[in-house]
């Protein structure tokens, strides 16, 4: 119990406040986790949707006659 109360009485009235991600950002390291999290989601999302974009583009486009493989 001694160092949480010497870190409370050091800290004030931050003290319980969350923790910033980088000193002058007030950007919390909760926040930084969200965005790194939403971030990689979107990242998949992006690279599953240019799969299945490449696969329609390359196997069923040809079959309606946009592109044939002989071009």
């Amino acid at each position: 119990m001694g160092e949480s109360n010497r870190r409370k009485k050091a800290l004030g009235e931050d003290y319980g406040k969350p923790e910033p991600f980088m000193r002058g950002l007030p950007i919390s390291k909760e926040t930084a986790n969200q965005f790194v999290s939403w971030t990689t989601k979107g990242a998949w999302a992006g690279i599953i949707l240019m799969i299945v974009a490449w696969l329609t583009i390359r196997f069923i486009g040809p079959g309606f006659g946009w592109w044939t493989i002989s071009n």
